[in-house]
């Protein structure tokens, strides 16, 4: 079969999570993408909220299966040699939906091809195929080592887990709760003090609560620093739960810069200013403490934007000081304080 080389490669992404202002939620989900010729294979195929079947919270025994299934060794879970390349974020139902393509080989080569939307056994091309990716023809070599390269780590790497420092404060227990909700793991400490290398290794980041000092936040660094760990580290923005839910999922982020839809936002001069790398449905929401000190959100913005700069213009109490911006997008999330 004729096809275009193209490079294969892997590399960490996340599905965004969040707190939504109507009291629902989405679960974050942390997987491993496919890189087709430098670019996320996601991208690809319009603004799909979709995982890959690399997920980290999969059992290490489920997780080697697809990685093998990817790579040929053992037979195709659905008719036609057809493969699931990317699913429901929300549960393993293919009758969600899902994204699925032949893969055979071709000599020493690895070949995807036949992309379709798939919801039962049989996949309906002409109706539902994706008729403008692929075939992609990878080099044997190059797919092997990526893939094999999982297997070498012993399955997919831990979900990241949060450390939130300070008194346990109704706040920091409110947080906690939020972020176990959408698949977060918490934990609520006072300090690191006795707290084994081992076991920080766990955190993929620190949240630092109202209540913790100076002090109490240099030492907390200083045991990080002294395990030899770089962890980002959260300072609150505002006691609002959906705000500092989302200035964790920025933190937690993993995924490369050049691959993420959502590489920019300023909030000045009474709009939010988006820079997006590929087509996608993005969120605006503004946040802000009223006088008595009670949350309140705005939605300032919901809808599918093209790649470059855009201006979202911000109400008038979404433009006052005070307010916070947060914009969405399936896989990325970015938070910035409005100035003026």
């Amino acid at each position: 079969m004729s096809a275009a080389y193209a490079t294969f490669g892997l590399a960490p992404a996340m599905r965004a999570g969040g707190v939504l202002a109507d009291g629902g939620y989405r679960i974050h989900r942390d997987f491993v993408d496919f890189i087709v010729d430098g670019h996320p294979l996601l991208f690809q195929l319009s603004d799909l909220d979709a995982v890959s079947p690399l997920a980290s919270d999969v059992p290490p025994a489920i997780f080697t299966a697809q990685v093998r299934s990817l790579l040929l060794e053992s037979g195709a879970p659905l008719p036609g040699d057809r493969y699931v390349i990317y699913g429901c974020p929300e549960c393993e139902d293919l009758a969600c939906g899902a994204v699925t393509a032949v893969i055979e080989q071709d000599g020493d080569d690895y070949i995807w091809r036949d992309f379709a939307w798939q919801t039962a056994d049989h996949a309906d091309l002409e109706l539902n195929g994706y008729h403008g990716i692929g075939p992609f023809r990878f080099h044997g070599t190059e797919y092997r080592a990526a893939l094999g390269a999982l297997l070498e780590d012993s399955g997919p790497a831990p979900g990241r887990r949060v450390l939130l420092i300070g008194a346990r404060v109704a706040l920091l227990a409110r947080l906690a709760a939020a972020l176990r909700t959408i698949g977060i793991g918490a934990d609520i400490a006072r300090d690191t003090e006795g707290v084994p290398a081992e076991e920080l290794r766990g955190y993929g980041a620190v949240a630092f609560g109202p209540t913790a000092g100076e002090a109490e936040r240099a030492t907390v660094r200083r045991a990080f620093e002294q395990a030899g760990l770089e962890v980002p580290y959260v300072d609150g923005l505002a006691p609002i739960v959906p705000l500092l839910v989302a200035q964790v999922e920025h933190a937690l982020d993993r995924s490369p810069l050049p691959q993420r839809r959502l590489t920019g936002l300023v909030a000045a001069d009474g709009a939010a200013g988006i820079e997006i790398s590929s087509p996608c449905r993005v969120r605006v929401t503004a946040y802000r403490l009223d006088l008595l000190s009670r949350p309140r959100t705005h939605e300032l913005f919901d809808g599918v934007l093209e790649p470059g700069h855009h201006h979202i213009p911000l109400d008038g109490k979404a433009a006052r000081g005070g307010s916070f911006v947060v914009a969405r997008t399936s896989g990325s999330v970015l938070v910035e304080a409005v100035t003026r």
